[in-house]
């Protein structure tokens, strides 16, 4: 029997030991032996909860039982999160996670300090939540050269984006409905505004590169000034707009963003709809593949991490190798990259021909006093340039 610890007993904590029950048998089948949770680290108390009995409030108990083999954090943040997790590790315990601002964070330190241990320190349910990409990018992908990565990775947003896209909505009547539903939170910032998104593709760079990509350094933009007027334009042009976090190979390196976008119709991620999350995948020898399925939500998650703690117990005496360097990866200057752009503008047609030179107008049913028009495929630094030289630009969305 292979004992067990879950640092934090919120809705993925509650629901990894729900899978751990739910599955037992098939579990214990997988990983060849039981695996059973002896400790639950929290700092409340959950009477009549038949967990109540193993909760446990000072990390230190788990650090210090030898009987603790695999300890599962589920607390978010980065601290105290980190101190815990370094302890577990440094005390000879395999540790798999699903905190994504703690892996974006540390992640090659801890890969770092796991390997020295030989033990594992593991983060599938960090990035697509019940969607497998750290697995398949460490194993499956390894013959390719990774040249891209674009994911809808963010259940809030694309629940959001949908939303006001089939119904036509503003973007505060949607965040207040995804918050009565319980798919934002109460303070939606890191959703909203990219952040969460941009932390997951910072994962997904370093592991491809193998060295330390800085979330900080990656151009990020959220969904917050997304408009009804923007929706009707985009349907106009039989396209949707999606938050996508980017990830690509260019001349001199990789470069990162985050930011919304107009996919057309043929587009993989198109039809990615709700609370689901899709990744795109393209290898130089493979070519496209896509992950797609569940992004969040209790039980997706909590799969995800037990799926690591069966890997953990299979490999209990062996550190599973994984490339992520602490030498930081300089990313290209996404002003480099090359898009075209949708641009609205209440400016007259003269100026926006001589700033951008020749491009296509859009009209949208309902939206008037004002010019929506795309742009010829340009980099990001020229369209700044002609942005510069219109008076007012109300809105200005990339297409993929």
């Amino acid at each position: 029997m292979i004992k067990a610890a879950i640092m934090g007993y919120g809705t993925v904590g509650s629901g990894v030991a729900e899978v751990l029950d739910i599955n037992r048998s098939s579990i214990t089948k997988r990983a060849g032996e039981e695996i059973t949770v002896k400790y639950v680290l929290d700092l409340r108390d959950f009477p009549g909860d038949p967990v109540q009995d193993k909760i446990v409030h000072d990390y230190q108990t788990i650090v210090n039982d030898p009987e603790v083999k695999i300890v599962v954090e589920t607390m978010g943040g980065v601290e105290p999160a980190y101190t815990f997790v370094k302890a577990m590790l440094e005390a000879g315990k395999h540790v798999t996670t699903s905190n994504k601002a703690l892996v974006a964070a540390k992640g090659a330190e801890l890969i770092a300090l796991a390997k020295e241990k030989n033990v594992n320190f593991m983060f599938e349910a960090s990035v697509g939540g019940g969607i497998p990409i750290i697995r398949p990018l460490n194993s499956s992908l390894t013959a390719d050269e990774i040249e891209e990565i674009t994911g809808i990775v963010n259940g809030t947003t694309n629940y959001m984006m949908t939303k006001m896209s089939e119904e036509g909505l503003e973007f505060d009547e949607v965040l207040r409905d995804a918050q009565e539903k319980g798919y934002a939170e109460k303070d939606p910032t890191a959703d909203i505004e990219g952040y969460d998104a941009c932390r997951k593709i910072a994962i997904l760079t370093s592991l491809v590169c193998g060295q330390q990509v800085d979330f900080e350094d990656i151009h990020t933009e959220g969904i917050t000034r997304i408009s009804a007027a923007d929706i009707k334009y985009a349907r106009a042009m039989g396209r949707a707009i999606k938050l996508l976090a980017c990830s690509k190979k260019a001349e001199g390196g990789y470069v990162a963003m985050v930011a919304p976008f107009l996919l057309p119709q043929t587009h993989p991620l198109y039809s990615v709809s709700g609370v689901f999350n899709a990744i795109f995948v393209h290898g130089n020898v493979l070519g496209d593949a896509m992950f797609y399925g569940s992004g969040a939500g209790k039980l997706p998650t909590a799969s995800a991490v037990v799926s690591d703690v069966v890997d953990i117990a299979k490999h209990l005496d062996v550190n599973i190798a994984v490339e992520w360097s602490s030498r930081k990866l300089e990313l290209v200057d996404y002003k480099s990259l090359k898009n075209r752009y949708f641009v609205r503008t209440t400016a007259e047609k003269a100026a926006v021909e001589q700033a951008f030179g020749s491009v296509e107008y859009v009209t949208a049913e309902g939206v008037t006093g004002e010019l929506g028009f795309l742009t010829e495929c340009m980099s990001e630094a020229d369209y700044e340039k002609c942005a510069a030289q219109l008076d007012v630009v109300l809105q200005m969305i990339r297409v993929a």
